[in-house]
């Protein structure tokens, strides 16, 4: 057990020497840097490794080289408190064999950075305290390279002509794209952009002004749906869940968005996007009547589900 602690102290004191927040400097992030260099009890630095990680075979090797069980429920914890802060001080590289895999695929990885392995190899040795100033001394560099690397796979999105915002990689993504540039001039001419989710954040972009002049003021604790835009000629403010794995609109989320929608002085469009009819085909019992289906591989149609009109609001009594 002695040996374990001096570990943990050790792979504490290496977080500070890095300059990593307060937040960070605790035994589950020293756990976790142990774990990315899989420096088991009773080997020596020099033999650092840097194997490619998960969340959960990290949380297993703590548990069975460091005897601490975390939780099930303390994978978000470590992902939002200890490996995003690795990653932007560019000590742990993200996704290194697959940059431009989702941000929320369960395949997620992590790995050392190869310039903080041959200075970690270091540690205990005499030449430590000049590898670390060294190091110290190039790291921002390191960290706006990889930042760069980071924002050249994220997928750009043009909102308006001259304005591009970006999302993070994955399926998701590509199908918000294609609803802002494909769906809404066919079937949305001139609308304006309101808001578009990111899997990667809550707000990818938000014109709170417009929406606030529309008379809604949103509670940040409701879920917006994935895409929203205000048909400007009709004044409608289409509601677009983009389904890639779940989600659709069925008649619980319909729910949610009117309530969460309802003082708007615009009427409510509620549309369900789908990639392809493969995947439409498993949600075809959920989605909620009264609304409307948009297939991304067959851009220029429109299902509608039932109702006396093809494309409109519908005023709830």
């Amino acid at each position: 057990m002695k040996d374990k602690s001096a570990y943990i102290k050790a792979a504490f004191q290496i977080i500070i020497s890095l300059g990593l927040p307060r937040a960070q400097q605790n035994e589950r992030s020293a756990l976790c840097l142990l774990a990315l260099l899989n420096l088991t009890p009773g080997k020596a630095w020099i033999d650092a490794e840097s194997p490619l990680m998960g969340i959960t075979p990290i949380m297993n090797w703590i548990r069975q080289h460091y005897d601490k069980d975390y939780a099930p429920n303390s994978r978000e914890t470590i992902r939002r408190q200890t490996m995003h802060q690795f990653c932007d001080a560019g000590i742990v590289l993200y996704n290194p064999d697959r940059p431009d895999r989702p941000v929320n695929s369960p395949k997620a990885a992590y790995q050392i950075e190869p310039s903080a392995l041959s200075l970690l190899r270091t540690f205990g040795q005499e030449t430590w305290s000049d590898q670390l100033a060294a190091y110290l001394a190039e790291r921002k560099t390191l960290v706006a390279r990889y930042a760069q690397e980071r924002e050249q796979n994220r997928i750009p999105v043009e909102v308006s002509p001259g304005q591009q915002i970006t999302l993070s990689p994955g399926d998701h993504s590509e199908l918000i794209r294609a609803i802002v540039e494909s769906f809404a001039p066919r079937f949305a001419p001139g609308s304006v952009l309101v808001y578009v989710g990111d899997t990667g954040k809550k707000w990818g972009y938000f014109n709170a002004a417009l929406l606030s002049q529309l008379g809604v003021t949103m509670d940040t604790h409701g879920k917006m749906p994935d895409v929203v835009l205000h048909y400007v000629e009709k004044n409608w403010l289409l509601l677009i869940e983009s389904v890639t794995s779940h989600g659709p609109m069925d008649g619980k989320r319909h729910g949610e968005l009117a309530t969460l929608f309802s003082g708007a002085r615009a009427d409510l469009v509620y549309v369900t996007a789908f990639p392809n009819r493969v995947i439409m085909g498993r949600y075809l019992g959920e989605i909620a009547w009264e609304t409307e289906v948009w297939v991304a591989d067959a851009p220029s149609h429109l299902i509608h589900f039932n109702g006396e009109r093809f494309l409109g609001p519908y005023r709830t009594s």
